[in-house]
């Protein structure tokens, strides 16, 4: 029991009559703005995370050329006395 093309379009037909077609044509693209600015926005937050994981990995990878395991220094150059 769900509702049917006719009970749509007179829901439609409603609105319409409320609102008018100026006011309809505003609010969508007042919805669509904001839909851009929305994904606008999630794709700035995963290149953020993208380029944070980055970071760390570029960290991770400096801070394991020069590790202390058993009281040793332990690096790929050459210990200089």
């Amino acid at each position: 029991m769900g509702i049917s093309i006719w009970q749509l379009l007179i829901i439609l037909v409603i609105v319409v009559l409320l609102f008018g077609t100026k006011k309809l044509r505003n609010i969508g693209g007042d919805l669509g703005g904001a839909i851009k600015s929305f994904r606008g926005a999630v794709k700035d937050g995963e290149k953020a995370k993208a380029d944070a994981q980055a970071e760390a990995k570029v960290i991770k990878e400096e801070e394991a050329e020069g590790t202390v395991i058993d009281g040793e220094v332990t690096s790929k150059e050459k210990d200089q006395v």
